[in-house]
This record gives C-alpha cells, structure tokens and sequence, in this order.
C-alpha cells in the first residue's frame, strides 16, 4: 500500500511540474510599432537621414527632417535600437514592443568633436625663426602630434615678404616638406595647419627667413658634376666660424659645361665659359645664376688647353678680354663691338690675361703647343707692344697670373721642378709675388705640402691675403681651394671649398 501511495505522489509532482513548464515557455504573439526622434544633444535640433536599425533586426529606416522615424509591424519583444549619422557618435536606447502597442524612443546625440581632443599645434623646426642666409631650395620641417588615434593631415603656407605671392599645399601627410625656386635676397613668412578632419585645424605660429643674398658672396668656383663643370659660389668660413663649404650655391646647370669664373662689380656680372658644340665661348649671368647671356659668337675663346684658357674683365666692366690662338681680342659685354687687339707669334697661345685698376695695362701669359716655353709679359694694348716682362725662359709650366689692384704687384705661379713632359703635369707648383718697382719676385709661404701643387692663384678684394687650388701632382686626385692670410703669425692655409677648383674672388 505504501508502494502505491508513493507512485501516485511521485506521478503528480511530475505533472504539476509539466503543466509549470508548460505555461513558462509559452511565448507572446502579436506585433508593435517603433517610433521616435534623434536629434542633437544640447540644442535638441533634429537630425535629419539618421539611420535607424535594431537587434533582433527588423526593418532599417532613416530619419525625416524633422529627425522623426517610425517602424511598424515589430515582433513583440525586447529590442537594442541603434540611431547612426555622420558627424555623431551612435545612439542606442532599449525598446520592449508590446503587442498591438506605439513605444517610443528618443536619440539625443554628441556631436563626435566633442568628445575628441584635436591635434597639438605644429612646431616649426626649420628654417629657425628670423634665419638669414637661407638657400633657395630647401627642407621645411615641424613636428606636431595628435592626441589621440585620429590620422592628421597638414597645410603648408608660405608668403613672399616682397611680392605677398602666397603658396599653399594642403593634405600633407609627412612633417617635410621641399620648395625649390625660392627668390634670392627675399624675407618669407610660413606657417603650418594640422587637421584630423574632426575638429577645426589648428595652427602654428608664425614664422620668418630669409634667403641667401647671392650679391654679398665673394667667391666663385667650379665643381665637377658628372662630366660636365658647374659654377658655384660660396661664403668664406671665418665669416661663417664654421667648416669648409659654407654657403654653397649652384648657378649653372648641370646639364652643361660652364667653368672659369670671374666677376665684375662695376659690371654686375658673372662671366664665364661654356662648351657649345665644339666651341667654348664666353657667357654672362647675373650674380644668382639667372638672365645668361652668351657674348661671343662668331670668333670663340681658344687656347692652349680650354682648362688652362682664361679671360679679363675691363676694370670699368664694360668689355672683356680674351683669346682666340695667338690672338687677343676685346669684346661688350653684351657681345658687341668685338675689336682685335694684339697678335702674339705664330706658334703661340695667349693663355691667360688680367687687368689692373690703376692702368690700362694688361699682363698676358703665352706659351707653346705643350704648355711650355712661357711668358707673362705686361701689354699696352694701346700700342699693342709689351712693357715689361716678368718671367721668361724658365723651364716647366707658369700660370695663374692676378694684378693688385693697384698695379704694382703680379701673382704668378711656377713648376719650381722644371719638369716638362707631354701630359703637361706639374710637379711642384708654388705661388710667386713679382713687383714691379724693382723686378723682383717673392714665392710667398703658403705651407704648401710636398707632392702637391698651388695652382690658380687669386688676391683677395683687400690684398690681405691670397686664394687659391691645391692638389696632388699626380694630377687625379680631388681638388680643394684654400686661402692663406699674409698676416697669420703660424702660416697656415684654411681649406674653403673641397673638390672646387678654379676660384675667384672678388
């Protein structure tokens, strides 16, 4: 009996249980409908074309304009409800749909500036505020940084103090940025914006340089550029207390062979040579490189070896010296009014030439066929006979002939070895002062060291010290120019330019 009483008890709370369950799990039917309205928090303005989705998903729809939106026939249910528009961080707001009823629900959404930090303000690095002397193709570099995630992109303004042109380049990506072409002896004024496109850009301060003024640089040279020569030209490394190779700035283009340098002052330009075709000829530019001008034309510069050959300006720079073979002509220096001036022996190159300001006399250096044989005799070109004669009959290789400017002194140099052989190599060059008021000549102290060769040798504007090429005699190595100071108690030469050759200096 207790048996049965026991199943029958068992059996009814297994029923109980089931019709408990039973009723649980039963779900509701019916369907509801969503609506609401998103709009802006703080100024409660309506956002228009919000998209409006759920989770469970039923039916995506946008926003009015009145920032309304209404979803109909939603299962009943709880529900995740997403308000999405751009500009604006994502909305969710809960929902219970209950079966034949309207829940409403209301977006109020942040702006997403607000809860982003813009970027920090750019640093401008280079050029330094209120830098003078700076080249016209440069690297202009800042830093800046976001403070967050955001990617930050950069507008680069830069003004011309003279002309106010303004260039702008936006949607920089890098914190360097390279402008070429820049006005010489000109004030700038640039400025950098970082933007991360959320919140307005931000702004670096102000800041100013100007570019190098090529009219106050006083030396002028070559250097080798492929297989072509290019004129540079350079500050002077007391002035600039630092290295060799201060100041350096191209003025001819690679794509041509330009050499031999010389300015004039009362000029105002640059003349120089230049390899066209088969000729070389004679070409002004200014002193920054712009307006060349090719001078001769019908009768070109000729001479013993185009880079021993070199020219003279008239003291007035008005016209220009130079030779054609054993000839000497004049010529404008706007390549007008060539005259024939002096015939030197056949079988004679006129090879060098220089002026004074004193007088009108003109030192030439002539030589034979293999660069020996040498003269530098002084010229009245007025009469077109020589006046005096400053070296002659020495054996080896003479050069670099430079008057003073006020005509009582001569540069020259000379292969003291007397060596002489086909290749025309020197062997040990040294730098000679002659002076007219006695005829005599002083090789001035220049430490020069042994197995090399002072060549090219210039005065300076104020005579107080000399410019010139030093190199190895075996004739391949680099070239560098130096300068020597004739009142330096220890005598030593200061390295201005490395591999530079062909210096002027005035």
């Amino acid at each position: 009996m207790k048996k049965i009483l026991y199943i029958l008890s068992v059996t009814a709370g297994i029923c109980l249980a089931f019709n408990s369950c039973s009723e649980d799990g039963l779900a509701e039917t019916g369907t509801g409908n969503l609506e609401g309205k998103v709009v802006q928090e703080g100024t409660n303005a309506p956002l228009a074309n919000a998209k409006i989705t759920t989770n469970p998903v039923t039916t995506t729809v946008f926003t009015d304009e009145n920032g309304n939106f209404n979803i109909g026939q939603v299962q009943v249910g709880d529900y995740s409800v997403q308000a999405e528009v751009n500009d604006f961080i994502t909305g969710f707001e809960p929902a219970n749909i209950q079966d034949g009823r309207t829940v409403n629900v209301v977006f109020e959404l942040l702006e997403t500036s607000v809860n982003n930090i813009e970027p920090l303000a750019p640093v401008l690095v280079f050029p330094e505020d209120n830098a003078s002397g700076i080249e016209t193709q440069l690297d202009f570099v800042w830093n800046s940084s976001d403070n967050d995630t955001d990617p930050i992109v950069y507008t680069f303004e830069l003004r011309n103090g003279t002309t106010n042109e303004i260039m702008m380049t936006e949607n920089l990506e890098d914190t360097t940025y390279t402008v070429s072409g820049l006005s010489v002896g000109t004030n700038y004024f640039w400025q950098v914006s970082a933007s991360d496109d959320i919140n307005p850009p931000v702004e670096s301060s102000i800041s100013s340089f100007s570019t190098v003024n090529l009219i106050d640089k006083r030396f002028f040279f070559v250097k080798k550029q492929g297989n072509n020569n290019v004129i540079f030209s350079g500050d002077d490394i007391l002035e600039q207390n630092g290295d060799p190779d201060q100041g350096l700035f191209q003025l001819t283009s690679s794509s041509e062979n330009s050499f031999r340098p010389r300015k004039s002052i009362q000029g105002g330009k640059l003349a120089f040579l230049r390899t066209v075709g088969a000729d070389t000829h004679l070409f002004t530019m200014n002193f920054d490189g712009t307006e060349i001008n090719q001078v001769t034309d019908q009768v070109p510069v000729v001479g013993f070896r185009q880079d021993e050959v070199d020219f003279a300006w008239f003291p007035n720079g008005e016209k220009i010296y130079y030779p054609n073979l054993n000839r000497l002509y004049s010529i404008n220096a706007n390549g007008t009014g060539r005259v024939f001036v002096y015939e030197a022996p056949l079988d004679t190159f006129i090879t060098e030439i220089d002026t004074n300001e004193a007088n009108d006399l003109i030192a030439i250096k002539t030589n034979n066929s293999e660069g020996y044989n040498a003269r530098i005799v002084i010229l009245d070109p007025n009469t077109g006979t020589e006046v005096a004669v400053v070296v002659e009959n020495e054996p080896g290789a003479l050069g670099g002939i430079d008057y003073s400017i006020d005509g009582t002194k001569l540069l020259y140099t000379q292969d003291v070895s007397g060596f002489q052989s086909a290749y025309y190599r020197q062997l040990d060059t040294r730098i000679f002062e002659y002076r007219f008021s006695d005829g005599s000549s002083t090789e001035l102290a220049t430490d020069k060291p042994s197995g090399t060769n002072d060549l090219d040798a210039r005065y300076s504007p104020d005579e107080g010290s000399v410019i010139f090429m030093n190199t190895s005699n075996d004739g391949v190595s680099q070239r560098n120019i130096y300068k020597f100071v004739f009142s330096d108690i220890l005598q030593l030469r200061q390295q201005l330019f490395t591999d530079a050759f062909m210096p002027d200096w005035e």
